[in-house]
């Protein structure tokens, strides 16, 4: 019960008694523990509030996945040696519409990974108000070093198999951690050539060119900021003049700063997997069309930022949250800010932490914030951009037209705010009036549990 011991908070009996079970399944999946005791820690005072899903076993229900699909995935390296990856995809919960969720390649990923990424995702989706269920899949195969040709040789052997579990209706896949244009585009030509179907909304983040949508690649960072912009409205506040700490250097990191830029405040830092970048000056859009063109092109290191641009510091194997800083965005990877790091923020006046990245902060982390009435906005929230974007490219792919950026920003930024206000609406309606985890774990669950209870046992 490790996550239990580690928060001042004693579990309703039935609600215990289901997340135990799920541990003694499964004990070795830290990771999924720790998502599914957060949401159930959370969604209490729902279960008590309505008996009904309690009667209808939704919580043992919804912890499980409706499928969970493991494969081995063969590819030819530069060398023409034969290598052996793993292949997942767990298709969580489909109550509310077809299963939505990126592919992951990263040599973390396994099972438990899989599983927490997945049971995330199927609130996050609810919390869009666009009809998708939750779903997450990838592979420990690590497109970082390899070749064009090594790369597409994988995702050509992944989806061989993968093509035959997803579809329009069925699984809808994106990109996440490892899965870029250049993956999409090899598994969407391969899918294509397999099943002789073009035109179909069956993976998101498409190149614009065959199928994809505008503002797709800006989605999740813009989503994140525009959450914190909600946030701060709250307490009548604002982004200008704020300075912002962004962990990461990937897509969510790149366009978090990108939107902090033209709201008016200052981002000071980028990192990656060898350390970060603090540049007091901040960021500008200049020294960001840098940041693109090293990562996404060159694929190189962040600490080459600090080699390029005077007055900039480079601090190896470390995370930026010892900045002083008002605003904090964690958007590299999960468990990457801890309870000291929660505790120096405070000390140094940051007032809000928005997660872009999925389950950036720990859960000692998150209680440390707020107890000290911080705004804290979980992944599930406020990084749901990226998603509801590909929600939006699925609508235009059965349209069969597209709408501008402009469009599309427009209406990534209204879901946003309505994410919010469920999440903060929520959270007040149940007592806890500011408690953003509570509200989105709720609001996203209550809709998912009336679909189930309505769709009957066997749904």
């Amino acid at each position: 019960m490790g996550c239990i011991e580690r928060r001042e908070r004693t579990l309703d009996k039935y609600v215990e008694g289901v997340y135990k079970s799920l541990v003694e399944k499964d004990p070795l999946q830290k990771e999924f523990h720790q998502a599914a005791y957060e949401v159930l820690a959370t969604i209490e005072p729902a279960i008590k509030k309505f008996p009904k899903y309690q009667d209808n076993a939704i919580l043992e229900r919804v912890v499980e996945p409706e499928r969970i699909i493991q494969f081995r995935v063969p590819w030819k390296d530069k060398d023409g040696k034969i290598q052996i990856n793993r292949g997942y995809r767990v298709q969580y919960n489909s109550a509310i519409g077809p299963y939505k969720g990126g592919f992951r390649f990263h040599p973390t990923v396994n099972l438990g990974v899989m599983k927490f990424l997945g049971f995330e995702q199927i609130f996050k989706n609810s919390l869009t108000s666009l009809p998708m269920g939750g779903a997450k899949g990838g592979s420990d195969f690590d497109p970082k070093g390899k070749t064009d040709n090594e790369v597409e040789s994988f995702c050509t052997s992944f989806i061989m198999e993968m093509y035959k579990h997803i579809g329009q209706f069925v699984d809808v896949p994106a990109g996440d951690i490892g899965v870029g244009a250049r993956e999409i585009g090899y598994m969407y030509g391969a899918y294509r050539k397999i099943t002789n179907l073009h035109g179909t909304c069956v993976l998101t983040g498409k190149g614009v060119v065959y199928g994809g949508s505008l503002a797709r690649t800006e989605a999740t960072g813009y989503g994140a900021v525009y959450f914190c912009d909600e946030m701060l409205k709250t307490k009548k506040e604002s982004m200008k003049g704020k300075t912002a700490l962004v962990s990461g250097s990937g897509n969510v990191a790149q366009y978090a700063v990108q939107k902090l830029i033209q709201l008016g405040a200052k981002p000071v830092t980028l990192s990656d997997s060898d350390g970060y970048i603090y540049d007091p000056a901040g960021i500008d859009e200049k020294k960001l069309e840098y940041v693109l063109e090293l990562k996404n092109v060159k694929r190189g290191r962040i600490k080459e930022y600090a080699e390029k641009y005077k007055g900039v510091t480079y601090e190896a194997k470390k995370t930026p949250w010892g900045v002083k800083a008002d605003l904090a965005f964690p958007s590299a990877t999960q468990n990457e800010l801890n309870e000291k790091d929660a505790e120096i923020l405070i000390k140094n006046g940051c007032i809000a932490v928005t997660e872009g990245a999925n389950m950036p902060c720990t859960l000692e982390a998150i209680s440390v914030l707020q107890k000290a009435k911080v705004l804290y906005a979980p992944g599930k929230a406020s990084n749901a951009g990226g998603v509801a974007t590909s929600g939006l490219e699925m609508v235009q792919n059965s349209q069969r037209y597209f709408w501008s950026f402009e469009e599309v920003d427009a209406k990534l930024h209204g879901i946003m705010v309505n994410i919010h206000k469920a999440a903060y609406d929520t959270a007040k309606l149940f007592g806890e009036p500011g408690n953003y985890v509570m509200g989105a774990n709720i609001a996203g669950f209550l809709k998912v549990a009336d679909a189930m209870i309505a769709q009957g046992v066997y749904a």
